[in-house]
């Protein structure tokens, strides 16, 4: 019998290595291991073990242990590498999102802080790679004899059959296994129920051949709709969706296109026709870190006029993926982002586009690096040809050497360029001053204001976040002012929606600010959205929203004909059905909140049988078509 398990001792290694990685990182992340994922990555550790076992056999001593280590190396790399990840951006990475890597390589300070504070964790998934060298000796690192062979043989079919049927037996099961597998592309959801290795493979294998969800027709979009007491026209145009194509992807978008009805105008359609906006996406901005002694003009714009009591801004891939919702008004996902990046695909529906043809002037700035991930490419894809940053004329006029830059700074050498103009104007910004780290050592705008926080009963983090935002808070003081100033606050509408909730904050640090404990999936993306005009009347909006809806909603206010259809966001003050979806595919509506990762609903009122596979569905179908429609520049084909 010593003979025997001498000679699997490579396999039983292996084997104990990758579960006890595959347990340890699903213990950091995710705080527990659940029985399925357990299994799962019990199956996946006998069949990877026994192949690994295989190839380093055949080499002499030597040779199979230099390969080994090279292997154990990898693994560990790999989890290494997912775990740093998602502790920087708090979302997983995936092949998908190379394109994106100068993310990491541009705040490279911070991804080493990542790695740093991550180090505890990184070595404990390095204890097989470091166990190995003292116990190599005792390995039978020989070349392979037959039976040896034989065994590992048997052990890897027996280990792809029970995983095969293990799987199976999911069938029919929405967020289960088989259905990760055949259905739907969610690496979030792989990682946490089929392992780390496991979803690096699936997501390789997809990256390299492709892989398309199915879009479900059958009337899910149906039941957006309520009954009106005045019927409204729908906010849609004389599109044909049955222009011949190819292209099985237009076809599929061709189909779900006529299958839904699109939303309805409503009592706000419209209503902003001529104003002025001024567009802000604000980097890493909270509900949290309003209050009215430190943040007064965040808390008065986000206390009055339009308020959203249950705004969400889903973090995607860090501020371009709210960027990206924001822009396009279509649902998040990673695999996309760097093709829009790009700039070539044809936008009709982008900002300055719009605005330019109903006579706007239209500008936009941004106080970082003009070019970061290609800004200056994809907005001009949204029809921005004035765009203004550091370093391609900004830098002129603000000083761009500190880090962050000053929101308040940009909003002063800014204002001017459209204050006076005598035809209406679109002022788009993407502000950078709430940027990590948050502490009062690195960050300008957290020591700038740090004399605002010290009395603050919180960690130091959080009060340096708390500081970035004064900074934010400020600028949109000194933008009321001058606007006011100028005769032309009371025609003018201010939207300001975060990118992503501050993500590098730690839970603890942000409900020390929060009014209410948040969870670290759904309610920590909780935000405010700002949607303001000095006369408007003080409504509070209970449906559920997100990110994607902000655009839409907009071009209704400001009576611009658009085809709502066209949009996998919703115009939120229409009458369809709020929807907010996360990153792992959970959701919530007026009905309740869905967890993907438990498969739990937690109801909110009584819904039909098939209401949260219906709902499973529609969101599935959301953020399919939102691919699709990037993916086969979609708008080029229906519309140029």
């Amino acid at each position: 019998m010593k003979k025997f398990f001498n000679s699997l001792s490579i396999f039983i290694y292996c084997f104990s290595s990758l579960l006890f990685q595959e347990v340890v990182f699903s213990l950091i992340i995710f705080g527990n291991i659940k029985f399925d994922t357990f299994l799962n990555v019990l199956l996946t550790s006998i069949i990877f073990s026994s192949i690994i076992s295989f190839i380093t056999s055949f080499l002499k001593e030597k040779g199979n242990t230099i390969l080994l280590a090279i292997i154990l190396f990898v693994n560990t790399f790999l989890f290494s590498a997912q775990l740093v990840f998602y502790n920087t951006f708090k979302v997983f990475f995936s092949m998908s999102i190379i394109g994106l890597g100068d993310q990491l390589t541009s705040f490279m300070k911070e991804t080493i802080n990542a790695i740093i504070n991550n180090i505890f964790y990184i070595m404990i998934m390095f204890i097989p790679f470091i166990l190995f060298f003292f116990i190599k000796r005792k390995l039978n690192l020989e070349r392979i004899k037959l039976k040896t062979c034989f065994i590992y043989l048997i052990i890897l079919l027996l280990g792809i059959g029970l995983y095969s049927l293990n799987i199976y037996k999911t069938k029919g099961n929405q967020d289960e296994s088989y259905y990760l597998y055949h259905d739907i592309n969610n690496v979030s959801l792989n990682i946490e129920k089929l392992g780390v290795i496991e979803s690096y493979l699936v997501d390789t294998y997809r990256t390299i051949f492709g892989f398309s969800e199915t879009i479900v027709i059958d009337n899910i979009e149906k039941i957006e709709e309520e009954e009106q007491e005045i019927v409204y026209e729908k906010n849609t145009l004389d599109i044909s969706f049955d222009k011949g194509t190819s292209n099985n992807d237009i076809k599929t978008i061709n189909n779900y296109m006529k299958s839904i009805d699109g939303t309805s105008q409503n009592e706000y359609t419209g209503k902003y026709k001529g104003y002025n906006l001024v567009y802000i996406v604000a980097e890493s901005f909270s509900e949290i870190a309003v209050s009215e002694e430190l943040t007064p003009t965040l808390y008065k714009l986000t206390h009055s006029g339009l308020v959203f009591d249950n705004y969400y801004t889903p973090n995607t891939l860090s501020t371009i993926g709210g960027e990206f919702q924001g822009l396009t008004g279509l649902y998040p996902d990673g695999s996309i982002l760097s093709k829009w990046r790009k700039g070539n695909n044809y936008f009709p529906y982008g900002l300055a586009t719009v605005y330019k043809n109903l006579g706007y002037k239209t500008y936009a700035y941004h106080n970082n690096w003009y070019a970061f991930q290609d800004r200056h490419k994809y907005l001009k894809s949204q029809g921005f040809t004035n765009y203004l940053g550091c370093y391609n004329g900004l830098q002129k006029r603000m000083n761009c050497k500190r880090w962050p830059q000053s929101d308040l700074e940009m909003m002063k050498v800014t204002i001017p360029d459209y204050i006076n103009n005598e035809e209406p104007f679109l002022a788009y910004y993407m502000t950078v001053s709430g940027h990590f780290s948050y502490n009062f050592s690195e960050n300008n705008m957290a020591s700038k204001n740090k004399k605002y926080v010290n009395n603050l009963n919180v960690s130091t983090a959080a009060k340096a976040y708390v500081a970035t935002q004064i900074e934010l808070d400020r600028a949109l003081e000194y933008l009321i002012n001058k606007l006011d100033e100028s005769g032309k606050l009371d025609n003018t509408v201010i939207v300001l929606m975060a990118d992503h909730y501050p993500y590098k904050l730690d839970l603890n640090s942000i409900n020390s600010l929060s009014s209410y404990k948040r969870d670290s999936l759904i309610e920590v993306n909780h935000n405010a959205l700002i949607l303001w005009n000095s006369k408007e009347a003080d409504t509070h909006i209970e449906k559920p929203c997100m990110s994607s809806d902000v655009l839409p909603t907009i071009y209704n206010l400001f009576g611009i004909e658009y085809d709502s259809r066209l949009f996998t966001g919703r115009d939120i003050l229409s009458t369809s059905d709020g929807l907010v979806v996360f990153s792992n595919r959970s959701w919530i509506t007026e009905k309740g909140v869905y967890h993907a990762n438990t498969k739990k609903f937690d109801a909110k009122e009584e819904v039909p049988e098939n209401y949260v596979s219906d709902i499973n569905n529609l969101v599935k179908n959301r953020l399919n078509v939102a691919k699709l429609i990037v993916k086969n520049d979609y708008y080029k084909y229906l519309l140029k």
